[in-house]
């Protein structure tokens, strides 16, 4: 298991694809893992260097004491990237991962040549919701969670049609350290960059699922009103469109990374 050592800790990463290629970094959602990437990255990984991670708190990664910001899992991968001695990379982060691509296109845009931004918001729900969700895993664990965060992900004809990747989904998230989820809760809660995303300038790709409850299409096309130049996808999916929505989410992140 490859893993990074730096000041705040260790953390699992994996690398594939070509030496020398052009290097694309995913950034998982909150509750889950590198492999939630498994659809992109075993095709991408075919003409792109692919590195994923497993994010503070999540995976096999680091569990440092919470609460965490967006800001702190941002630092995370600039020294991830010092580390492994990485200049520029495309980066693609789905929710969470997301909010981390929006504060380094915010604070790092020098580290970015392209950016992905996946069933992402610059603020995603309200404090309260995020209160009651850190009570219900601190009091019951992951399992208080996992199948109404299923719900949310997957459309349920998806969860009729593919129950592996469902059960694939569901223990990513029992998995999930407690106190790292709880802590990323936090982060997710308390950033709120709608005031700031109209200063991105890095090349931006946004992807919205049409049946997304947790980041809205409209998150997705607001976003793209304030980002100059972005291009906006949506595709026939809930919250996890790189999953239920595999083929089309590789496709547009392809052809965005290639034109």
């Amino acid at each position: 298991m490859p893993v990074l050592h730096t000041e705040d800790g260790t953390f699992h990463y994996e690398l594939a694809g070509p030496q020398g290629a052009p290097m694309v970094l995913f950034s998982n959602s909150l509750g889950t893992d590198l492999s939630m990437w498994d659809p992109q990255s075993h095709t991408l990984a075919q003409d792109f260097r692919v590195l994923r991670y497993d994010g503070r708190g999540q995976g096999q990664s680091v569990v440092a004491p919470g609460p965490y910001t967006i800001e702190t899992l941002a630092d995370d991968v600039l020294a991830a990237l010092k580390e492994l001695d990485i200049a520029k990379v495309h980066f693609c982060g789905l929710s969470m991962g997301g909010m981390v691509g929006i504060s380094l296109a915010m604070r790092a845009p020098e580290c970015l040549g392209k950016l992905i931004l996946c069933n992402t918001a610059p603020k995603i729900g309200t404090p309260a919701v995020w209160d009651a969700r850190i009570s219900a895993v601190r009091a019951g664990g992951m399992a208080a969670v996992v199948e109404g965060i299923l719900e949310r992900w997957f459309t349920p004809d998806f969860r009729k049609a593919a129950p592996s990747s469902i059960q694939k989904t569901r223990e990513m998230l029992l998995h999930s350290p407690v106190e790292g989820y709880i802590a990323c809760c936090a982060a997710v809660r308390d950033m709120d960059a709608r005031d700031g995303i109209a200063a991105i300038r890095v090349p931006t790709l946004i992807i919205s699922g049409s049946y997304d409850p947790v980041t809205p299409p409209h998150d997705g096309r607001g976003m793209g009103e304030k980002i100059a130049g972005s291009i906006y996808k949506e595709l026939s999916a809930a919250h996890l469109s790189n999953i239920e929505a595999a083929d089309a989410f590789t496709m547009e992140v392809r052809r965005f990374l290639n034109a």
